[in-house]
């Protein structure tokens, strides 16, 4: 261990960063293991096990992705006000555990009776509650886990992008791990034997967030312990009640999850009110500095619900696309259609250390691109590559296509992300005032739900609306007009934002 000298940060270090980075990095790897190893199986599972179409299962998965992306919002509030990080993080985790296990107990197969799809009622039930309680749980974990990263530095400490790129590659190694185990064991041996390993990874997670607290040197504890246990109702503490609340969410999520049309009315209705809500902030409880940083971060929260919508194709129409168009073999190796989605975070982990690295040097030779550039320069590289995706698969009409086209557009998907996501992380705990930090986070992760519910809308553009006579439901001439117009849209913002980023970077008022 070292003693670290920027002032602010975490004074003992472990390979150059704050210790308590180990801690959170650990934590984010397992609970990352266990949301994409269950999100590389879930698509496939709705289509091949419930024998939803195309469109149907994109529309589960939009409101799923949207809302587990928006409840942030609300556990990131919870965790400013009362509970603190670590608590947050600890009730989090339960409830994941929990939704987890519970998505490896499933009942009958859908089947075909009369050209008509019947399903059973109480399987589907549970399969909706078990995706209530892993919306509930991420909602309280992934601020938190997020907003002790970031208090782990100084305001002005270097290494802050450098960290939470780091902390990215964290999550970004659980997602590979699990992509190939649970995508293997759920497509080999039984979707339930999938996601119940999914629940291990988290389960794993959890015991080393609470092993590891005395790393984190009470960075994360409650800001007023005496509010939070003062007894208020049926002599049960604020704390009590919050964690009923939680339980609460779980009912309101299973319910949402069924009604998919009004999750994306309720996201549109919850991203202007929070807009709203900061605005009125900024102009009543900030300085000229601090409104003018706030105003740079809302507009950037908000753009990047675009870049979300088209970068997670790959948990929707792009893996129905791979299972049922290309050619999965390379160098002899056959690759299952949920282990498709490894090579983002694999892309991630070849390239994090690098893209960490280049800001650093750039940095000291002073031309390191600010963060709004950074933003655009992420929606352009997105863009380029859905427009050589889409025309790949227009070559050769008919035939399987080569894998290749997916490395590409992977390959692509990732560049984009790293310019974009742990850059946009660091952004909220460098422009946000502390007082509001986990809220903003929270509206970070409410944008990034509008961005998925989206990218299900999306996906659900480019399916029949049931399976054909070869037990397809994915269009291809209507996957490469969809990737097409995306990748335009995509170019479009990210020039965009590239000319307001001289009226940006002014406003951020020597943020960088």
């Amino acid at each position: 261990m070292k003693i670290n000298l920027y002032e602010g940060s975490q004074k003992q270090t472990f390979l150059g960063h704050p210790v308590g980075l180990s801690i959170c990095f650990l934590t984010e790897l397992w609970e990352r293991f266990s949301y994409y190893g269950m999100r590389a199986i879930l698509i496939l599972y709705l289509v091949k096990y419930h024998l939803f179409s195309t469109e149907e299962a994109s529309f589960i998965y939009a409101a799923y992705a949207g809302l587990v992306y928006m409840m942030p919002i609300i556990g990131g509030l919870f965790a400013d006000k009362y509970l603190g990080a670590k608590k947050a993080v600890i009730y989090g985790g339960f409830l994941l555990v929990a939704g987890h296990f519970l998505m490896g107990f499933h009942g009958q197969e859908a089947f075909i009776e009369n050209n008509i799809v019947v399903r059973n009622t109480l399987s589907m039930n549970m399969f909706f509650l078990s995706l209530a309680l892993i919306i509930t749980g991420v909602g309280f974990l992934k601020p938190s886990i997020s907003t002790i990263v970031g208090a782990l530095y100084g305001a002005n400490d270097p290494r802050r992008d450098g960290g939470f790129s780091i902390f990215y590659m964290g999550i970004n190694l659980g997602s590979l791990i699990s992509t190939v185990l649970v995508g293997y064991v759920g497509e080999v041996f039984g979707w339930h034997y999938g996601f119940a390993l999914a629940g291990i990874g988290m389960l794993f997670g959890l015991v080393i967030f609470l092993a590891g607290q005395h790393l984190l040197d009470g960075r994360a504890e409650p800001p007023d312990i005496d509010n939070l246990q003062k007894k208020l109702v049926f002599n049960l503490t604020r704390e009590h009640l919050i964690y009923v609340g939680g339980l609460l969410i779980v009912v309101l999520s299973w319910l949402l999850i069924q009604h998919q049309q009004l999750v994306g009315k309720l996201l549109g209705f919850s991203g202007l009110f929070m807009l709203g809500t900061l605005i009125y902030y900024s102009l009543h409880n900030c300085d000229s500095k601090e409104r003018d940083r706030l105003w740079v971060a809302c507009f950037l929260i908000s753009t990047q619900a675009i870049f979300w919508a088209l970068f997670e194709q790959q948990a929707a129409s792009l893996t129905l696309l791979s299972d049922q168009e290309f050619n999965r073999s390379i160098l002899g190796v056959n690759i299952l259609s949920s282990q498709v989605q490894l090579l983002n975070p694999l892309f991630i982990i070849l390239l994090a250390p690098f893209m960490a690295s280049l800001w650093v040097r750039l940095a000291k030779r002073k031309i390191e691109p600010s963060i709004p550039m950074k933003f655009a320069i992420a929606m352009m590289l997105i863009g380029i590559g859905y427009i050589i995706f889409s025309w790949g698969l227009g070559i050769n009409d008919g035939i399987k296509k080569s894998f290749y086209w997916l490395i590409i557009i992977y390959f692509f998907l990732t560049i984009s992300e790293l310019c974009l996501s742990p850059v946009g992380l660091s952004m909220v705990t460098k422009l946000s005032t502390s007082r509001i930090v986990g809220l903003l986070m929270g509206t970070w992760f409410l944008f990034s739900a509008m961005g998925n519910y989206i990218a299900g809308w999306i996906s659900s553009l480019t399916g029949n609306h049931s399976l054909d006579s070869t037990g397809n439901n994915i269009n291809i001439d209507s996957v490469i007009i969809v990737y097409n117009n995306i990748g335009i849209l995509g170019i479009g913002v990210g020039l965009f934002i590239a000319i307001l980023t001289p009226i940006l970077k002014k406003r951020m008022h020597g943020i960088n």
